[in-house]
């Protein structure tokens, strides 16, 4: 590739020729994803207009080597429709997008009509790498994968965050994490949303993205209040056995812990999980006026999951696991990056987290039990599941904020995955009865999603 050819993203990396072409690489994707949904409650068909959602995106990565042991990366993602929204689909993946007037324009009728939505673009990593002495310090926007704190790539983009990142390796076997992070685009700081008490068409307060994991426009905020301080402990000195431990101190707003054990011995598979978040007395949960009464209620959150299972090498995996959330506690145990600060989260690392209708498992009061199974048939991956989950009540308080009393949710999914050389495609078909006790809401759907994936 000639340095002439190469985008904008690479010319701020390469510069002035100070090292090799050689040590930059250039991997990204563009991606079509397209779903659809039969459902009682609102009464549609699948392949209608109003039931279906799409999304095109792209994404391109440049990672270099500037001097021996430093290095650099740069990210870019950009999520469109192509403007199919006005006679195909009513509702996208990204809640990166935004709506904006158009005359005529017929997107998703909750937000008033008159309107089509925008793309958007943006630099999701941008960051500086240094290792020296089994030490590794890195800066930036990237990617986390820490158990309340990570990145999610289910949709058609990715959330990351602004944080400065250590790890050491020299004790044996064990990988020592210390974090501080600062920002995040995820939809949990979302400051276009209601929560923030913003009049905007934001797509996640209408319903309108189907994987709105992102913030509107990518753009980053505060992460929680303050930033968050992150430290993690991952040892592995018997083979078959992982261990790991975090502590979080979310900076005016809670202390949270994670402590998880998985065994691999021979096909056999065990794992236990625990977490815990204590509210800060008076936390800042935003500005929404249905946030204030949380400040009052400052009670801890516990949760723990468990899971057995057996794999059989090159033939099938089968799990079986259950998982508990304290029904009063205040704080839910999801990704605190893309769920709301309160009882509701986005996806979550406990063992039985359901494959499409995140935020339930995670849930204050939920306790859920989940059986899954994999195998490969003809080079094509296949995945069953089933999930159930069962959220009490909780305090008045925790009612408030969610929306809901108590929950019953089912969901069967089922996916068949495969790849033509770069071209990966699945198909997925997600079944779900959500039955919301001590009302009339008893809603059945099914839903048919089609993933492609070109990689380069």
């Amino acid at each position: 590739m000639k340095l002439k050819r190469l985008s904008l993203v690479a010319v701020m990396l390469i510069g002035s020729s100070a090292f090799a072409i050689e040590n930059t690489k250039v991997s990204g994707n563009a991606e079509l994803y397209y779903g659809t949904q039969s459902s009682t409650e609102n009464d549609t068909d699948m392949f209608n207009k109003d039931s279906s959602y799409t999304n095109f995106a792209a994404r391109l990565d440049l990672t270099t080597d500037l001097t021996k042991g430093v290095s650099a990366g740069v990210g870019m993602q950009v999520v469109t429709t192509l403007g199919v929204e006005h006679n195909l689909v009513d509702s996208v993946w990204s809640n990166a997008h935004t709506a904006s007037a158009s005359t005529g324009a017929t997107f998703h009728s909750a937000l008033g009509g008159n309107l089509q939505v925008d793309s958007a673009m943006w630099f999701d990593e941008v960051w500086l790498a240094g290792t020296a002495f089994d030490t590794t310090l890195k800066i930036g926007r990237q990617s986390l994968d820490t158990p309340l704190a990570f990145t999610e790539t289910w949709g058609v983009d990715k959330n990351t965050f602004e944080a400065v990142v250590l790890i050491n390796q020299s004790l044996p076997n064990t990988t020592i994490v210390a974090t501080y992070i600062g920002k995040s685009n995820g939809s949990a700081d979302d400051m276009s949303s209601n929560r923030e008490n913003n009049a905007s068409n934001n797509l996640n307060d209408y319903g309108a993205a189907a994987a709105g994991y992102v913030s509107a426009d990518g753009l980053f905020n505060t992460f929680g209040v303050q930033g968050t301080y992150a430290f993690g402990l991952v040892n592995n000195s018997f083979k078959p056995l992982t261990v790991q431990a975090w502590y979080y101190d979310m900076i005016d707003l809670a202390q949270a812990y994670w402590l998880q054990a998985d065994l691999n011995l021979d096909g056999i598979l065990v794992g236990a999980q625990y977490a815990s978040t204590d509210l800060d007395d008076n936390a800042n949960l935003g500005t929404l006026t249905s946030f204030a009464p949380i400040g009052a209620n400052t009670e801890a959150t516990t949760a723990y999951s468990a899971m057995i299972g057996y794999e059989a090498k090159d033939v099938v995996t089968v799990k079986l696991a259950y998982s508990s959330v304290d029904e009063d506690g205040t704080l839910g145990v999801a990704n605190t990056a893309t769920g709301s600060v309160a009882t509701i989260g986005g996806v979550s690392k406990l063992y039985t987290e359901m494959r499409w209708n995140y935020g339930n498992v995670s849930a204050v009061g939920a306790d859920t039990f989940a059986i899954t199974a994999q195998t490969k048939v003809s080079d094509i991956d296949l995945f069953l599941g089933y999930y159930d989950t069962d959220i009490e009540a909780g305090s008045a308080t925790v009612q408030a904020v969610r929306g809901f009393a108590a929950r019953e949710l089912q969901e069967v999914a089922f996916r068949a995955s495969t790849s033509f050389g770069p071209l990966d495609t699945a198909a997925a078909i997600i079944y779900a009865d959500n039955d919301e006790v001590g009302t009339a809401s008893d809603a059945e759907s099914i839903d048919l999603q089609l993933y492609l994936t070109y990689n380069f």
